[in-house]
């Protein structure tokens, strides 16, 4: 047997690669000047849930490299299609440019075959592409984790749907969070859901977008890699919604008046 290969079981592949000194992260963590591995700018926090008019949609603005703010105007809630989201939690470079990708397929489908692509290859099309990027996710750089949201027009509902970086995709019953400040807003929408005055299905718009922008509020006072509200700079979180009549956006002179009373 050769020796240089542990008896010990693996508890994955990525652990094999480690004990062989194959895997990459070994040299991404070794010594270098600062200036010679930038850090990769990353865009967070996003959420999605599901209420009385659809699937309400919504992204924080600001995109950091380590500790340093790179961007405060990053748009993470995409459109795809006309009944299609997506949202974008990762390296803002890889998610737009799956976006695009994404968005050019669902129109040459719909050029070429004269409808629109099913839920099912809407749905999978954009787990492929996270399979094909899960090379550079290896590499600790490229890993995108999505949230993607869409019409339904056979079933008349919103779905919605999360991902994680190889490309598994899972069905979200009411909400569904991605990003570095997830785990309080997931705290926040499982509260509401749960113990709040009623389920977030039964919520009207008015009170979608106002438990939106609180959540997204208590994820900023809790991680600093997620952008609060500017209010000097008029800076406030994407929100969108998709539903039977397909996207809207909530403009910043209604997010202001909204956060100005309820937030």
């Amino acid at each position: 047997m050769d020796p240089s290969i542990s008896s010990e079981p693996a508890a994955d592949f990525p652990a094999v690669l480690r004990r062989q000194g194959l895997h990459p992260a070994p040299f991404l963590a070794a010594p270098h000047p600062a200036s010679a591995v930038p850090d990769s700018t990353h865009a967070t926090t996003i959420l999605a849930f599901k209420f009385s008019g659809g699937v309400l949609m919504a992204g924080d603005r600001r995109a950091t490299a380590g500790n340093v703010v790179v961007y405060d105007r990053a748009d993470k809630v995409l459109e795809i299609d006309r009944h299609s989201l997506m949202a974008i939690a990762g390296v803002p470079a890889t998610a737009w440019e799956m976006a695009r990708v994404l968005e050019h397929s669902f129109q040459f489908y719909r050029r070429t075959q004269l409808q629109e692509m099913s839920l099912d290859g809407k749905v999978r099309a954009l787990s492929k592409l996270l399979r094909d990027n899960f090379g550079f996710v290896m590499q600790g750089v490229g890993i995108v984790v999505p949230i993607f949201a869409t019409y339904d027009a056979p079933a008349q509902a919103a779905r919605l749907y999360f991902y994680d970086a190889m490309g598994a995709q899972f069905e979200a019953a009411d909400y569904a969070v991605s990003g570095s400040g997830s785990p309080a807003v997931r705290s926040v929408l499982y509260y509401e859901n749960t113990w709040g005055a009623r389920p977030l299905r039964e919520r009207t718009r008015e009170e979608a977008v106002i438990l939106a922008l609180r959540a997204l509020d208590t994820a900023a006072d809790l991680d600093t890699a997620t952008g609060g509200v500017d209010r000097r700079g008029r800076i406030y979180p994407i929100l969108k919604i998709v539903s039977v009549a397909g996207i809207s956006t909530l403009g910043d002179e209604e997010l202001a008046s909204v956060f100005r009373q309820n937030v």
